[in-house]
């Protein structure tokens, strides 16, 4: 994050999921993800509040160009001018819900967004725009106020924005986005969650929330492993909360083969976080080809497509080229990922995959403090 005399700008890196898909949504299960180099940037300015609103957000996600935002009569929290609530919206609700409990003066400012996460013609990637637009904003907006935030406060304030606006996220990818890298991340209890806030009002529970200890969350940083990664892109968008609704409401009418996928999916993933810890190339690849299988097994009980014919394909090119391979995210369409080994022949791999119709990405992991960092390319 970086601020002047008049605005402040952060950003927040787009992800991808490793392994962990599906299982996650459940609290206390986890997922390891990657946030990789391509951002979300916001820029807030503070600004005269005109015409009764208290400010705009500018960004090519709204039809008009901008959404006007105001502040509710009933408590001087954000809100839409127009419709309902976005997550960038609930993102400044929720940070100035800490600004007003810790006894400061709320502003009027306008918002700027600038996206690397989608192509030019609005189609989705599957990076997890969604998340990296609200920890982004949580980032600049806190900023604003002069709030120091740690990682951990950043994920929980940008939780409870993204939880506000759908809530059957698992987070994962807003873990990913606060602490960046290789993330270990297992899911709070958001039933427990809810619970707190609606005892204590809309205002009440944000500064006890930040500073509680949240039951089943995990979030670690993961040294990274010697396996390169590599993305192809479908070039068909999926919408996960779609995805993920379709799958749980199909899987819980099979309780006991969806209680073997979750404890099947908790071993994989412990011996996965450990083998990464380890560097041992051999086994990561062996436990992503475990968690593509117990993906392809809730597929079969849930009655929805994960994997796509287009993922399929990515993931037996990449195996052809010595690599370990699966679908990313809810699947459906989107990404692939594939972990190579130091000697695969990268550009071989890349060649067969658009051959295929499947388009590499040219992402590399990104992590705080390194060269990409600032994102100095991304202008407001």
């Amino acid at each position: 994050m970086t601020s002047g005399a008049d605005s402040v700008v952060s950003w927040a890196p787009g992800k991808l999921y490793i392994a962990g898909e599906y299982a996650v949504v459940e609290p206390g299960h986890q997922a390891v993800l990657v946030t990789v180099d391509r951002f979300i940037t916001v820029r807030v300015t503070p600004c005269s509040p005109a015409g009764g609103n208290a400010g705009t957000i500018s960004s090519r996600r709204y039809a008009a160009g901008c959404l006007p935002w105001r502040r509710r009569p009933q408590d001087g929290m954000a809100e839409a001018v127009e419709g309902d609530d976005d997550y960038v919206v609930s993102a400044i609700r929720v940070v100035e819900a800490l600004v007003v409990q810790g006894g400061g003066r709320l502003r009027s400012f306008d918002l700027g967004i600038v996206s690397e996460l989608d192509e030019a013609d609005g189609r989705k990637l599957g990076l997890g725009s969604s998340a990296a637009v609200t920890v982004a904003t949580v980032r600049a907006v806190a900023g604003l106020y002069s709030l120091s935030l740690d990682d951990l406060s950043v994920y929980k304030l940008a939780m409870l924005a993204s939880d506000a606006v759908q809530p059957i996220g698992s987070g994962g990818d807003i873990a990913a986005s606060a602490v960046t890298g290789w993330v270990s991340y297992t899911s709070p209890d958001r039933v427990w969650l809810r619970r707190v806030r609606q005892r204590a009002g809309a205002l009440g529970a944000v500064s006890d929330l930040v500073g509680a200890d949240w039951p089943g969350l995990s979030v670690r940083r993961l040294a990274a492993p010697s396996l390169r990664l590599q993305v192809g892109w479908t070039g068909a968008p999926s919408s996960s909360p779609a995805l993920v609704a379709g799958v749980q409401a199909g899987s819980h009418g099979s309780d006991d083969a969806y209680a073997v996928f979750l404890r099947d999916s908790r071993d994989c993933l412990a011996s996965l976080v450990t083998a990464i810890e380890d560097d041992d190339t051999a086994r990561i690849m062996r436990q992503i080809e475990r968690n593509r299988a117990l993906l392809a097994g809730l597929s079969r009980i849930s009655g929805r497509t994960i994997e796509t014919a287009e993922l399929t394909q990515l993931v037996e090119i990449a195996r052809e080229h010595g690599a370990a391979a699966k679908s990313s995210g809810a699947g459906g369409g989107d990404c692939g990922i594939a972990l190579c080994p130091t000697d695969t022949d990268l550009t071989a791999l890349r060649a067969a995959w658009r051959a295929a119709g499947i388009r590499p990405l040219d992402l590399s992991v990104h992590a705080h403090g390194s060269p990409t960092d600032s994102p100095a390319k991304v202008a407001l």
